[in-house]
């Protein structure tokens, strides 16, 4: 019985932990941007209004009653001519900013990242943990015995295992994966607690999601009615990482169209690319992937 239960946990755990630990590193750099971008901007403690004269070079001219000072500022075309608010060091006007300059812009988006990445966190945990409680107190429930086949369901890059449960109303249940499943019988007598939690040869094979009452879409494959008792069942994590690595490749698609939409370039899609990467594993974990 602790044996699933560990190695799903243990799957979970480190998914959860590569996630913690790239949002942590990209967090930490996006605070340091922010934290450099605030301290030139808190420096900035004059305010007079000023006119964009020209624009060249990625940077406009701005001419104020206090002085006059080149702001970076892409795409700064679109403003010559008007008026803005400056904000600027009052013992040296040539530092100043205007709304939308990249000093504004990127201490903006540095700050976006942290909070960004903190809900990541705060999300995957509170995920994890919740499914984590409602599996330990559905095992905690009375058992039944019912008949059910161990099926596998491609959907999309995901493969996982599910329990066609035989009733009244036939239901499929989503599990995590555990060894025991491949030489699992079809069909086969098996205790179920709360319905959800099944126990099979003294293993007990956690849920990954809600039951069904729809067969699951996807490419079906039904466990044999006798599987042979000599099949090596895939175990240890590498093989299951080695699984859950095809949710790598979108990320790189995902940091492009996130570079593009918030013109952060190559930084942007780097730093989106891991993260979506980290999210990709994470997510084959909390589905229950099924490396068989």
């Amino acid at each position: 019985m602790l044996r699933s239960r560990v190695r799903a946990l243990r799957h979970g755990v480190f998914a959860t932990a590569v996630v913690v630990f790239v949002c942590s590193i990209v967090g930490l750099f996006c605070w340091l941007s922010y934290s450099d971008g605030r301290a030139q901007l808190s420096s900035l403690t004059g305010r007079e209004i000023g006119s964009v004269v020209s624009y060249a070079d990625g940077a406009v001219e701005v001419r104020f009653p206090s002085g006059t000072a080149r702001i970076p500022y892409e795409g700064g075309d679109r403003v010559v001519g008007k008026q803005a608010q400056v904000a600027f060091d009052p013992a040296h006007p040539d530092r100043a900013a205007i709304g939308g300059a990249d000093l504004v812009l990127e201490t903006d988006r540095a700050l976006g990242g942290v909070t960004f990445v903190v809900a990541v966190v705060l999300l995957v945990l509170f995920a994890g943990l919740v499914r984590l409680l409602l599996s330990v107190r559905t095992a905690r429930a009375e058992p039944i015995t019912a008949s059910v086949r161990r099926i596998r369901v491609q959907s999309g890059l995901v493969v996982r295992s599910w329990l066609e449960i035989e009733g009244p109303v036939e239901r499929w249940l989503p599990v995590y994966y555990d060894p025991v499943l491949v030489t699992l019988p079809s069909p086969a007598e098996v205790e179920l607690r709360g319905g959800r939690v099944a126990v099979i040869d003294g293993v007990t094979v956690y849920p990954s999601g809600r039951p069904v009452t729809r067969h699951p879409r996807g490419r079906r494959l039904d466990n044999p009615a006798q599987p042979d008792p000599e099949t090596r069942a895939p175990r240890g994590l590498l093989t299951q990482l080695r699984t859950d690595s095809v949710f790598l490749v979108p990320a790189p698609f995902v940091g492009l169209f996130w570079a593009y939409v918030d013109g952060t370039g190559f930084t942007g899609w780097a730093t989106a690319s891991v993260v979506a990467a980290a999210l990709g594993l994470w997510w084959a974990a909390f589905r229950g992937s099924d490396p068989s």
